[in-house]
C-alpha cells in the first residue's frame, strides 16, 4: 500500500459561522468531478468515505489518488478549502532490454539502462556485482557507459534506485562480451613415466562457443582406448594412460570459434622435473648449510649437479663469485614414488655471508631444466651443539614426499629468543655490510 499525505495550501475565506447549518450543502470536488454532497457518497469507488458527516477518508490510496480535493459548502458566501494530497510511493526499477542480457563485441562499447520510478523521483547509481574487488561504486544515473570492453568486463552489473521510502531497490543486468578464445594452460610442462598416467589441462575463455581440439605435433588426436578428452566448464583435459615413450613431445590446445582462433603448448617429458627447496633461508651455522629438495621424476635419478656461489654485497652493488659445481650421485634404489628428496650439506662457507644456489638433475630420458636460483645466509655466530648434531644427521633421499615430516626441519619457529636475536644481528650486519 503506498503512503500519503494532506498539505491545506489554500483557503478562500475565513468560516462566517461557528458551524455548518442544516441548510448549507458540504461538497468534496475533485477537479469538476463531485465526490460527496452531504451526506452522500457521489462517486462509485468505495474506498471513499466520510468521517463524521465533514471529512474525507480514502483507504488503500493509490499514485493516482494524488491531487487537489476541494472542500466546498454551498452557501451564498461560496466558501471552500483546497488540500492537496501528495503520495509517497517506494522506488522500483526494471532494467531495459527487459532481458537483462547485453551483448557486444570486444573493443567496442557497452550501454546497460535501468528506468526506476517512484516518488519523490528516484536517484539512481551502478556497482559491479561480481567484482573481486567487492561492489565498487561505478557510476551515477539511468545509463551505464563502459567503453572498449574485454573479456574482463564480462559479468553481473546492479542498478540500484532509492528515494527514501522503504529500502533501496535493485536489478541485475548481464555483460556478455563475445571474443576471439584466450587459453591458459596449467602447466607448460608435464613431467610422465612410461607406464604411468599424463593428463594436460587447458582453460578456455571464450563465450562464443569455442570448439576445443588437442594436437601432438601437427598432428590431430582423437579418442582411443589409452587417450580421453573431458571438458568440465572452461577447463580441458586431455589424459594419457599407459604412457610409451611415443606419446612424449610437444602438444598443443587449440580453441576456435567465430571470432577467432588462440594456441597454447605442453610439453610431456621423461626428464625429471625442476627442482625445488624446502629448506629455511638462514643455515644454523656459520660456515655450513643443509640444503634439502625435491624432485619428481619416475625413472631412477642417475646423476644431480648441485652449483652453488658466494654474493659480495655492500649498500652500492651485488657481485656475485664463482660457481662450486658438486656431483652427486643417488644411491641405486627405486623410489615407490615419483617424488625423490635429497640433503646434502654444503662446507667451507663464510660466515655471515650470503649464498645462492641451483640444481639440476638427469635420469635416462636426460637433464631437466636448472631449477630457480634458491638464496641462503650464513650465521656470525653457531646454534647450540644438540642442534648440530640433529642437524647432521638429516640426510635424506626418500621414496615419499612425506619423509620430509621424518627429517629435522631447519626452521625459525620456536627457537630460543638468542637465536632468533642472533639471526637479526646477521641479517642487519649484511645489510650494513
Amino acid at each position: 500500500m503506498s503512503e500519503w499525505k494532506t498539505n491545506k495550501t489554500a483557503q478562500k475565506q475565513n468560516s462566517a459561522s461557528a458551524g455548518v447549518t442544516r441548510r448549507n450543502i458540504l461538497l468534496w470536488r475533485r477537479g469538476s468531478a463531485v465526490v460527496t454532497a452531504a451526506n452522500l457518497i457521489i462517486t462509485r469507488d468505495t474506498r471513499f468515505k466520510l468521517l463524521e458527516g465533514y471529512s474525507l477518508q480514502i483507504k488503500n490510496v493509490r499514485p493516482q489518488d494524488a491531487g487537489d480535493y476541494n472542500c466546498q459548502i454551498g452557501d451564498h458566501d461560496n466558501r471552500d478549502l483546497v488540500h492537496t494530497v501528495e503520495i509517497l510511493v517506494p522506488p522500483s526499477v526494471r532494467s531495459n532490454p527487459e532481458t537483462g542480457h547485453v551483448t557486444v563485441r570486444k573493443g567496442g562499447t557497452a550501454t546497460l539502462e535501468c528506468k526506476a520510478s517512484g516518488n519523490p523521483v528516484p536517484s539512481i547509481s551502478w556497482t559491479r556485482k561480481d567484482s573481486i574487488h567487492g561492489s565498487p561504486h561505478l557510476s551515477e544515473g539511468p545509463t551505464l557507459t563502459l567503453e572498449n570492453v574485454n573479456r574482463q568486463d564480462s559479468g553481473t552489473y546492479r542498478c540500484y534506485a532509492d528515494n527514501g521510502i522503504r529500502e533501496p531497490v535493485f536489478v541485475d543486468m548481464q555483460l556478455i562480451v563475445l571474443s576471439p578464445p584466450e587459453i591458459t594452460v596449467e602447466k607448460s610442462w608435464v613431467h610422465a613415466g612410461e607406464g604411468y598416467e599424463a593428463q594436460l589441462v587447458c582453460t578456455v575463455h571464450g563465450d562464443a562457443n569455442p570448439e576445443v581440439m588437442w594436437y601432438q605435433d601437427s598432428f590431430l588426436l582423437h579418442p582411443n582406448d589409452r587417450r580421453t578428452m573431458d571438458t568440465r566448464g572452461e577447463k580441458h583435459y586431455l589424459t594419457v594412460r599407459n604412457v610409451r615413450a611415443s606419446d612424449f613431445g610437444n602438444y598443443s590446445c587449440v580453441a576456435e570459434n567465430s571470432l577467432g582462433r588462440a594456441k597454447k603448448y605442453i610439453e610431456v617429458s621423461g626428464r625429471p622435473g625442476p627442482a625445488q627447496f624446502h629448506s629455511p633461508m638462514y643455515s644454523r651455522y656459520r660456515e655450513m648449510y643443509n640444503l634439502t629438495w625435491s624432485i619428481e621424476s619416475f625413472p631412477l635419478i642417475e646423476e644431480i649437479r648441485l652449483l652453488y656461489r658466494k654474493l659480495m654485497m655492500n649498500e652500492t652493488f651485488q657481485h656475485p663469485g664463482r660457481w662450486h659445481d658438486i656431483i652427486l650421485n643417488p644411491p641405486s634404489t627405486r623410489s615407490e614414488s615419483f617424488r625423490h628428496i635429497m640433503t646434502y650439506t654444503i662446507k667451507g662457507l663464510d660466515p655471515n655471508s650470503v649464498y645462492e644456489t641451483i640444481v639440476q638433475a638427469k635420469n635416462r630420458y636426460g637433464w631437466n631444466e636448472v631449477s630457480d636460483i634458491f638464496q641462503f645466509y650464513t650465521l656470525s655466530t653457531d646454534m647450540p651443539n644438540e642442534d648440530v648434531e640433529q642437524t647432521l644427521g638429516s640426510t635424506a633421499y626418500g621414496n615419499n614426499f612425506r619423509a620430509l615430516n621424518h627429517c629435522p626441519r631447519l626452521q625459525t619457529d620456536g627457537m630460543p629468543g638468542a637465536i632468533l636475536l642472533s639471526l637479526a644481528a646477521a641479517v642487519w650486519r649484511l645489510v650494513r655490510k
